[in-house]
């Protein structure tokens, strides 16, 4: 699969999927990518001198080197990180590397929309090293041979330039429609949901369980894949675990979990302990690999043994919340939820109850609205 491309191809088909009526009102552009998906371009040529790598895709030949540079239960000590994918290309890439520039997924597909090289923003340079709180990359990062290719940073949001006159006649945008700089997938996501104060989290509920809270103190541990992005003058303290609606989907149809969700009185307490997986391996509130599924005892009841699964991984999720709280972040007051699992609303009064807590559904929960809520800022700004 040809990624490159086929990023580009769909960038412009959503360029000509704006009704033309609109199109003469955009007044700015922000795109959320894949964090950690990572592109390296030949500046002259303005090339892919390799293949992308995804953001799933991990480097462990790269790993011990990184371990060795890097400060201890720092985000790049991972296989699956930013900086692990560049040292990896740097040393298999045979010919000369002088004029390699390397981008995210979202620095590269803007870069076709205003045409400056080599712009990044503050979310998505986290995982290659950069240093949010110093607002800078760390002397550790830019002493090695390969710092030339890293790109600069700005905030996200933060106006580059207007859009290239020939994509913009193609298309039809106006003259001053401005290109501003991106964010990941997941921090737009959050941005999306509109929680704006220290304490409020977003628990997304898709294939998987992840957290994301605002906190006013920056949280960092490797061990458990927390890390924590900057948000203007705020930290978003997040975690993932492997439980979630993949396991779910594993059980039961759509309908059959609709027909017997209704069926469940969230306000009763199930005697069933679960720790749902879909296989070996957690990550979050509990580091194991070898965590094996737990989805016995089975009642004969289909609506008790539901009911039994929705609670174990909303105790799961309250000590994700917990240990983020002990690691030093701001104690959660309030989640707002999204993803597929949030239109389940017994499952949010018993994640209310076992989290002791108000939740509520996202009005937004579209990562388009929050890269959209970023171009506004730039368009504002500027």
């Amino acid at each position: 699969m040809d990624w490159i491309q086929s990023w580009k191809d769909t960038l412009f088909l959503l360029l000509d999927d704006v009704p033309v009526s609109l199109r003469k009102v955009v007044a700015s552009i922000a795109i959320d990518g894949t964090s950690a998906t990572t592109i390296i371009i030949d500046s002259r040529s303005e090339e892919p001198l390799s293949r992308a790598f995804l953001y799933n895709e991990s480097c462990p030949d790269a790993l011990p080197l990184v371990k060795s540079i890097a400060p201890a239960k720092h985000t790049v000590c991972s296989g699956s990180s930013t900086l692990c994918k560049l040292v990896s290309w740097w040393n298999s890439y045979p010919s000369s590397k002088e004029s390699a520039v390397l981008l995210h997924q979202a620095d590269w597909l803007l870069w076709l929309l205003h045409g400056k090289l080599g712009v990044s923003d503050y979310n998505n340079a986290l995982k290659v090293g950069y240093d949010p709180e110093m607002d800078s990359y760390p002397p550790w990062l830019l002493s090695q041979p390969y710092s030339h290719l890293l790109p600069s940073v700005q905030d996200p949001g933060t106006k580059i330039g207007c859009m290239k006159e020939d994509i913009r006649t193609q298309f039809g945008y106006p003259k001053d429609c401005v290109i501003c700089t991106g964010t990941t997938d997941s921090i737009a996501a959050f941005l999306a949901a509109r929680a704006t104060q220290p304490g409020k989290a977003v628990t997304s509920l898709g294939s998987t369980l992840a957290i994301k809270l605002l906190s006013s103190r920056r949280v960092e541990d490797a061990r458990f894949g927390v890390y924590s992005h900057r948000l203007d003058d705020k930290w978003l303290v997040g975690g993932a675990s492997n439980t979630g609606g993949a396991v779910l989907r594993q059980l039961f149809t759509d309908e059959q979990l609709e027909k017997l969700s209704e069926q469940i009185n969230p306000f009763e307490t199930s005697p069933l302990d679960y720790y749902p997986l879909q296989a070996v391996g957690e990550r979050f509130p509990v580091a194991d690999p070898k965590m094996e599924p737990r989805l016995h005892p089975r009642p004969e009841s289909d609506v008790e043994y539901l009911h039994g699964i929705l609670e174990s991984i909303a105790r799961i999720e309250a000590k994700g919340y917990k240990l983020l709280k002990d690691l030093g972040a701001t104690p959660v007051e309030e989640v707002i939820t999204s993803g597929g699992g949030s239109k389940n609303q017994k499952w949010i009064k018993i994640r209310e109850r076992v989290l002791g807590l108000p939740v509520c559904k996202a009005d937004q929960t579209e990562a388009a609205y929050g890269a959209a809520l970023l171009a506004m800022k730039g368009a504002i700004s500027d």
